[in-house]
């Protein structure tokens, strides 16, 4: 082979890589949600493309609250879906949506649009 072909190879194979990691491999560390003088853990997730932030951190055993927020229109993200905790919570454009839970457990528990094209993780201590 060529130096040319190698260096075109070597390209090719280092972009396969970084699509793997930024679409597969790539975890966010997430934000801590905020305490409230209500007691609440609470965190703010706009709705834009995929939830921003996608990964949010709380405390077991304490009330949670995700505000959503969804900016767009697409039909996939006018609903989250928490299936651990069996809720969910319609999304109209432009509204603030609150969502409640109680972790009891710790762990990593996924939400998604009903479809899963947007997830995200809520990561219970």
């Amino acid at each position: 082979m060529t130096p040319d072909r190698w260096i075109v190879l070597l390209a090719g194979i280092l972009l396969i890589g970084f699509i793997i990691w930024f679409f597969w491999l790539k975890r966010a560390k997430g934000i801590r949600a905020a305490e409230t003088s209500g007691g609440y853990q609470e965190a703010m997730i706009l709705v834009k493309g995929g939830y921003t932030p996608d990964t949010i951190i709380v405390s077991r055993g304490r009330p949670v609250r995700l505000n959503f927020r969804r900016e767009e229109t697409a039909s996939c993200s006018d609903k989250v879906v928490f299936e651990h905790f069996g809720k969910s919570a319609e999304l109209p454009t432009g509204e603030l949506v609150a969502v409640e839970l109680m972790p009891k457990e710790a762990g990593e528990f996924a939400f998604a649009c009903p479809m899963g094209m947007f997830h995200g993780r809520l990561i219970v201590e």
